[in-house]
């Protein structure tokens, strides 16, 4: 399921970054409960100026799984660019994929864009599996895009149009049981 970030989540927040893998998906870090809120405080004021629309990815037992969200968004182009990440006990199980797929019909029927972009670092494979199996298409290379610790990454960059298939259900890992996906109406909740 898919749902709107809420101060209850500090916590599962904070753990989630607290994984080494993590701390670069943010510009600040967060390693404290008031970090946390911060950082979801921001979240709520990106989707209330319209310009991103994060979403906490959880199971039936609204455990935090992850995030999806799309951000930088362009109204005159109708076009964001799509980001995610997992926890480390989320990893693997097509979590991602199968947010990902929610988001892209919530953003496509919803938030009325047309074009949503991702990039991941070529050197990424599980992020690359997790774009193709949510149907974005490679379009191309953006050479040495990110730095990190010194180091220039080249960046593989995928679009889906809203006028794409849906992907096949098959591409999709199976989630463990006793785990709530998103549906084919788009899964998004509370």
């Amino acid at each position: 399921m898919l749902r709107r970030w809420a101060v209850r989540d500090a916590a599962p927040v904070t753990a989630a970054f607290a994984d080494p893998l993590m701390r670069e998906q943010t510009s600040r870090p967060i390693g404290s409960p008031e970090d946390a809120q911060r950082w979801i405080a921001e979240r709520t004021a990106e989707w209330e100026a319209g310009s991103a629309f994060a979403f906490s990815v959880v199971d039936g037992a609204d455990t935090v799984l992850g995030q999806v969200s799309v951000g930088a968004v362009n109204r005159r182009h109708s076009v964001g660019w799509v980001s995610y990440w997992t926890t480390a006990a989320a990893r693997g199980r097509g979590v991602a994929s199968q947010a990902c797929q929610a988001l892209a019909r919530w953003a496509f029927h919803e938030a009325e864009l047309f074009r949503l972009e991702l990039g991941h670092r070529v050197n990424n494979p599980g992020s690359c599996a997790v774009a193709h199996a949510a149907g974005f298409a490679v379009e191309g290379r953006q050479r040495q895009k990110l730095a990190y610790d010194g180091v220039r990454y080249d960046v593989e960059l995928h679009a889906r149009l809203a006028t794409d298939p849906e992907p096949l259900a098959a591409a999709l890992k199976p989630v463990r049981p006793g785990a709530s996906v998103p549906g084919p109406s788009g899964g998004i909740g509370r």
